[in-house]
């Protein structure tokens, strides 16, 4: 019987329940897209970290897993690393950013075969010229490129040799010795990969490659792979509880205003009840209840409002921006909203409870 109550009350103002619902659907929204880009951009990371085919990295000293932009390193050191215990080949790379968060990178396209078995190709051909450029799959989706398109970039231009399939190096790929001619890098680079002969002996050749390389990041590739959690990056856990805070906000605003509003246009309704002997917890139980059933429907929305963002974003901007569903957050999700909408519709409901049934009836 009070279940049919809430349902009639919420049908009978259909406009004002419908955004409500899909306010909450937003607040949901909002932390799941902000959680699912956060993993996303990560889980690409990891990706193309694993996708290099190397078991130790090596990197310039104050470098940080997140942040190589620059070719500090000499590249003699490719050598130097080549002719340590277990080492099977050692490939240098730079990169160098060419706008947002996309970078170039520049690497030895015969080694990095060797060591990775190479770019998959899904269009095209490695370059071949020194004006020819390698783009992933999503750079090529985002640019609408394909393979003998052109495309400036660097204040030069270039003609796209072929299309590779995404998760290995950067989404732009030239040789080596291009990028370094073309940033005045000549004899630089920004990192070594490392392909040992037995990957057993990783955690041996790093002890090693440490004590004779003071100051330089040495990692093993599954160990780079941890940092780039989020967990691991300085910031970020707090920039997304910063998002899901002003969710929390903008579901609390947005029920108390409608649980308000309803209170005040069912001041007469509200007074038969309490003439009738229902009692303030039952009348604020009526008020919780429809808040509970809008923040359930509000989170459904929303989980489906963010298979819409990912669609957008992987649609429009899929070589600047990477969302995942983030599974495990829905639950979090819908509790925040819930809690946040109950805290909405508190004070409405001691309002509600504490009305005087004959003012109540009196009203018009």
């Amino acid at each position: 019987m009070v279940n049919k109550l809430v349902l009639e009350n919420l049908k009978f103002r259909p406009v004002r329940t419908a955004l409500s619902v899909v306010a909450i659907g937003v607040e949901v929204t909002m932390m799941l897209t902000i959680v699912g880009l956060s993993e996303g951009m990560l889980a690409d990371s990891q990706k193309r970290a694993r996708g290099v085919g190397a078991d130790i990295m090596i990197r310039p000293p104050g470098s940080s897993p997140l942040s190589l932009s620059s070719a500090p390193l000499p590249q003699k050191m490719v050598e130097w690393a080549e002719k340590q215990p277990h080492v099977a080949i050692a490939v240098g790379s730079m990169n160098h950013p060419v706008g947002g968060l996309t970078l170039v990178t520049g690497i030895d396209l015969d080694r990095f075969k060797a060591m990775s078995g190479g770019f998959r190709m899904i269009k095209g051909h490695l370059p071949r010229k020194p004006n020819e450029i390698l783009v992933d799959r999503y750079y090529a989706r985002q640019n609408k490129l394909t393979a003998g398109s052109k495309l400036n970039l660097l204040n030069r231009d270039w003609r796209v040799s072929g299309v590779f399939e995404e998760g290995m190096l950067a989404r732009l790929v030239l040789p080596l010795a291009v990028l370094q001619d073309l940033t005045s890098n000549t004899g630089k680079i920004s990192q070594i990969y490392v392909k040992l002969d037995d990957p057993e002996e990783t955690d041996e050749v790093i002890k090693d490659l440490k004590s004779k390389l003071p100051g330089y990041p040495v990692w093993s590739t599954e160990e780079l792979v941890s940092m780039l959690a989020v967990d691991k990056v300085p910031g970020l856990r707090e920039f997304i509880w910063v998002i899901v805070g002003l969710s929390v906000v903008v579901g609390f605003l947005v029920v108390f205003l409608s649980m308000y509003t309803a209170v005040l246009e069912r001041t007469r309704e509200i007074g038969i009840l309490k003439a009738l002997g229902a009692s303030p917890a039952f009348v604020l139980g009526i008020l919780f209840r429809e808040t509970l059933l809008l923040a359930i429907l509000g989170s459904a929305l929303g989980i489906g409002f963010s298979y819409g963002t990912r669609w957008l974003i992987m649609t429009l901007v899929p070589a600047s921006l990477e969302q995942i569903i983030v599974y495990g957050w829905w639950p979090i999700a819908g509790a925040i909203a819930l809690v946040g909408a109950l805290l909405g519709a508190a004070y409405p409901g001691w309002r509600a409870a504490r009305q005087d049934p004959i003012e109540a009836l009196s009203y018009e």
